[in-house]
């Protein structure tokens, strides 16, 4: 049934479909198992299977335990029956008897070719998932198959990959027959088989086309911290590095920026921003909003958030084509960004640099130093105005008292006065024959009279 030829065909399979002999024999085990079963044996049969992978002899064999009462004749066999094979046999043995494969039937022959194949089919979507898996958010290397209106199909070697439309770069004519890089974004393994999705717009192509072009990045002396992209137009990459001794920016860009030129080419002639990236965010945000000029940057923690300052000419580059500049340097940074320019930032009365400092300085401190000094002395203050109101309200009382005492030794000493003038007004007679002037009239206004005589 099987034959050296039989196991020659195994070794080609490994190689071509990358799936293990032992693999396929393991399959070829269980095929040959349960075909017998279903049509020889019983579901509780118990059947080993011993192939050769030296020259490819299968020998199957069917196990039966020796009882005193057979209750299952699949798995059980009677003593006396046991005994007629071999007298040692006794109670609780177990009977191997080996079953000629040429036993097999067309119809368990074609089952077990159904079930290997099955097999085969599942062992190679396991081993393609295996390999691919390990290349995910990786570059791989294809060939273009064919190309549809709405897809492209990439040979990667053991399978091929579908590359949609949308995952396309704009602009990008793929044609039958070339060779391209592709970005292994997905790996999905269902029912129908294993799924590889592929993309050239994805910002990792990015990252691992610089790695592959700058040494540095590579072996880890240069690090990509973040990588903002609109495929086939612009992409930003924030560059870092802990060696004192190295431009990070210097060895992405290369001699005579061949390197830089080397992913672009790659990427259709997308344009590239490299800048340095740095923990403090204002230097940060200033820095991937490059190629403008940043005046200031002030951040607001809570919201995430920052506010720039940009020099009136600066402002339409570093908002950039419909917003492109402003929208990669919030995906870079992941900041929310605001931008303004020093005309607008004057005309809503925005405070910034060394200004703001002082104002925000002066406020802190005010809070921090006024706060407990308003609390002293607004208490003091209601003691001293307590201490204050009982002095006025005893200093009042006084005064009263003196001011009544007053216009009652007022009112005595007047009426002594009028007494001694007018008791003997009798004498007053000697003058009838004096002219009468109507000045001395009793009704007169006597300061007008005192004004009267001043004058005189």
């Amino acid at each position: 049934m099987a034959s050296k030829k039989f196991i020659q065909a195994l070794d080609l399979l490994e190689s071509e479909k990358g799936i293990k002999k032992e693999i396929v024999l393991d399959a070829l085990k269980e095929a040959l198992e349960k075909s017998y079963k279903k049509n020889y044996g019983g579901p509780e049969s118990i059947i080993r299977v011993e192939i050769n992978e030296i020259n490819g002899k299968i020998r199957l064999y069917e196990i039966k335990h020796v009882v005193d009462d057979v209750n299952d004749e699949d798995y059980e066999l009677s003593l006396e029956e046991a005994q007629m094979i071999n007298p040692k046999y006794q109670i609780g043995d177990d009977v191997v008897t080996e079953v000629d494969p040429e036993v097999f039937g067309r119809l368990a022959a074609i089952q077990t070719k159904q079930l290997l194949k099955q097999k085969i089919r599942e062992a190679e979507k396991e081993t393609l998932y295996n390999e691919y898996i390990d290349k995910k958010d990786d570059i791989i290397n294809g060939t273009v198959d064919r190309v549809e209106e709405r897809f492209a199909i990439i040979n990667i070697g053991r399978t091929g990959a579908l590359l949609p439309l949308n995952q396309q770069i704009p602009g990008e004519k793929i044609y039958e027959g070339q060779r391209i890089k592709v970005y292994v974004s997905d790996v999905e393994r269902n029912t129908k088989g294993t799924h590889i999705g592929v993309s050239r717009t994805e910002p990792g192509l990015v990252k691992r086309l610089f790695e592959m072009e700058v040494p540095e990045i590579y072996d880890g002396t240069v690090e990509i911290k973040s990588v903002s992209r609109e495929a086939g137009d612009r992409s930003k990459i924030a560059v870092y590095t802990s060696h004192e001794n190295i431009d990070p920016i210097g060895a992405c860009v290369g001699p005579k920026g061949s390197r830089v030129r080397n992913v672009v080419n790659e990427l259709n002639g997308e344009m590239i921003d490299i800048v340095e990236w740095s923990e403090d965010p204002v230097v940060y945000i200033s820095h991937a909003l490059s190629p403008s000029d940043v005046v200031h940057v002030d951040i607001d923690e809570e919201k995430h958030s920052a506010l720039v300052i940009v020099p009136d000419n600066q402002l339409s580059l570093a908002i950039g084509k419909r917003g492109q500049n402003a929208r990669l340097a919030v995906r870079l940074t992941g900041w929310k960004i605001d931008i303004k320019s020093v005309s607008e930032a004057a005309n809503e009365g925005i405070i910034y640099g060394e200004d703001a400092e002082f104002e925000k300085s002066f406020e802190a401190e005010m809070i921090k130093e006024d706060e407990p000094v308003i609390e002293e002395s607004f208490e003091d203050k209601l003691s001293e105005t307590d201490e204050e109101l009982q002095e006025n309200f005893e200093e009042n009382d006084i005064i009263e008292e003196d001011s009544d005492m007053y216009q009652e030794d007022h009112d005595e000493s007047e009426a002594s006065e009028e007494s001694e003038e007018f008791d003997d007004y009798d004498d007053y007679d000697e003058y009838d024959d004096y002219d009468y002037d109507p000045k001395y009239d009793e009704d007169i206004d006597y300061d007008e009279f005192d004004k009267y005589y001043d004058e005189k």
